[in-house]
């Protein structure tokens, strides 16, 4: 096979999230896998200054476009995992979730959990405060897909309730706690965001990434991690909140649980 790999003339190299979560193996070895990813795609071909065959299939589908705005942690931030530690030993007092429903939330101790999100799924449960906001139907947004392709949907109708939009949601507190955000509009979030991030606004259009960058990443020093793979979707009907809501999902993930013990 790694004959016919290095031999094919545009090969390509599609990675799965959960071969580089850190899920059960540290943060260290999914850096590790990724890096041995990029080496691979690297010694066949499949990126380079003419193609580039390497992609992340992600679980959800805001992380594309978070990951476009730099939307991880900066310094002194950490992920959800130290946020999870940090809670538990108080060093960290409030929580804010922003439609975050498929972490783990039992380490979060006594902090103070605040959830924007527009269904009551596991992040409500959780939640000390819960401030609703509007589904992806009911608010004009901007989305990244999976090959990196910036979308613009249009609101189809409006939230039910004192439900509000997630971006007003946080201008607002910006505004109570004496730190306003430097917008008051949609309009005028979208020109902070493009001025900030020139190819959010290229609508329909797919800016190339950087092969230097993943041609870096593919020298770094790995070692194979001693862990089994497994994927991160246990059923793939009820992925979401939004699914996890709907009835006709529920039945077709009942019928496919059912045809699975059926053929064992």
């Amino acid at each position: 096979f790694a004959n016919k790999l290095k031999k094919a003339k545009n090969p390509m190299i599609l990675l799965g999230e959960g071969a580089i979560s850190q899920l059960g193996s540290g943060k260290k070895a999914g850096r590790d896998v990724l890096a041995l990813a990029l080496k691979i795609a690297n010694d066949c071909g499949a990126i380079g200054d003419d193609w580039n065959g390497f992609g992340v299939l992600h679980n959800a589908a805001s992380r594309v476009g978070g990951l476009d705005i730099g939307f991880v942690p900066q310094k002194g931030g950490v992920c959800s995992i130290d946020q999870a530690k940090l809670s538990a030993k108080g060093d960290i007092e409030v929580m804010f979730l922003l439609g975050a429903d498929e972490i783990d939330m039992s380490g979060f101790g006594e902090a103070i959990v605040v959830y924007i999100g527009s269904h009551g799924d596991r992040g409500a449960h959780r939640a000390d405060v819960i401030l609703p906001a509007a589904a992806y139907s009911e608010k004009s947004a901007t989305y990244v897909n999976t090959e990196g392709r910036v979308q613009m949907s249009t609101r189809a109708t409006f939230p039910p309730g004192q439900a509000k939009e997630d971006w007003a949601i946080i201008r607002a507190l910006s505004g109570y706690l004496k730190a306003p955000l430097p917008f008051d509009s949609l309009e005028e979030l979208r020109s902070e965001l493009y001025g900030a991030f020139p190819h959010m606004a290229k609508l329909n259009k797919i800016e190339p990434g950087s092969i230097a960058a993943l041609q870096k990443q593919a020298k770094l020093v790995a070692k194979a991690p001693n862990v089994s793979f497994a994927s991160p979707i246990e059923e793939f009907f009820l992925t979401n909140p939004i699914t996890r809501a709907s009835a006709v999902m529920g039945e077709c993930a009942q019928m496919a649980a059912g045809m699975l013990k059926a053929a064992e």
